[in-house]
């Protein structure tokens, strides 16, 4: 088995860890919505990323003191 696959294969084992444990504590559609969360996350990653960067670029608008 090569690195690349143990390597795999552990965080594939630490998946179903963690997703075994939300099973127990929320029930699986609790489970089922943050691994669906998480791959959105994943998937617009660089769209976030390259927002932020934007975001830094403008200057934040003053504030007002009433």
């Amino acid at each position: 088995m090569s690195q690349d696959t143990t390597s795999k294969d552990y965080f594939f084992a630490q998946l179903a860890t963690l997703s075994d444990a939300m099973i127990a504590a929320h029930g699986k559609d609790f489970a089922m919505g943050a691994m669906v969360l998480a791959a959105r996350f994943i998937a617009e990653g660089e769209a976030r990323e390259l927002a932020a960067a934007e975001a830094a670029k403008t200057p934040e608008p003053s504030r007002i003191i009433l």
